[in-house]
């Protein structure tokens, strides 16, 4: 068994060298690769990947100009050689200690694919952010009949055999919303855990905002009706 941990990178000097040791550092019981597709920073992250990828077992794939979220995930999971994928922001929000209890489920058989929950783990959210991903879990819930409790989650993890072929086409942050309805339509269990989670301020690099709420939304509307 292998783990593939995708990080979409773009101006995080200031955390992508801790986030990448600490995935290194967690224990998962099973051969490990990290993949960071970065967006043209210009911050110095491509300095500090430079670095990194020196290291075995960490592959960095470098984009002439800014893609996305989604665009760096799809091609992380285009490289990817494990059995297992993981996303993992490259801030401090969520942390990777918490991969065991993510990949337990799918290691037992219970689950293919695994969301950690921001909500089920009790985490504080600032207003706007709170209201914003509770329309998308509701309208989410309401049109497909599910009952997730996160849907924007940095945490998806899953079997890469879950999604052939599925085809994606999201750059953007609605990427998370365009994975999690996709394995919805297709009828795939999603297991929920709880996970941690310490939101940063847009002072400290938060790059999502409300345009992208409006994507989400406009994502789910769309493939509830297509065919």
């Amino acid at each position: 068994m292998k783990l593939s941990v995708i990080i979409p990178s773009y101006n995080e000097a200031a955390t992508v060298r801790e986030i990448i040791a600490r995935v290194r550092r967690v224990p998962v019981g099973m051969e490990k690769e990290i993949i960071v597709v970065d967006g043209a920073s210009s911050d110095g992250t491509r300095e500090v990947l430079r670095a990194e990828e020196a290291v075995p077992g960490t592959r960095v794939i470098y984009e002439e100009r800014r893609g996305g979220k989604g665009r760096a995930v799809r091609k992380g999971l285009e490289a990817a050689t494990g059995d297992i994928a993981l996303i993992q922001d490259a801030d401090l929000e969520v942390s990777p200690e918490e991969y065991p209890a993510l990949l337990r489920p799918i290691l037992e058989g219970e689950s293919d694919v695994v969301f950690g929950s921001r909500f089920l783990g009790g985490a504080r959210f600032r207003t706007a952010s709170l209201v914003a991903n509770r329309v998308i879990i509701g309208l989410t819930n309401l049109l497909y009949g599910s009952s997730m409790t996160d849907v924007l989650t940095c945490y998806k993890v899953f079997r890469l055999k879950t999604l052939e072929g599925m085809r994606f086409t999201c750059n953007g942050f609605d990427f998370d919303t365009e994975l999690a309805v996709s394995l919805i339509r297709r009828g795939v269990r999603i297991k929920e855990i709880p996970i941690s989670y310490t939101p940063r301020t847009y002072g400290e690099g938060k790059k999502i905002n409300w345009k992208d709420g409006f994507m989400a939304v406009w994502i789910i509307i769309k493939l509830r009706f297509a065919r």
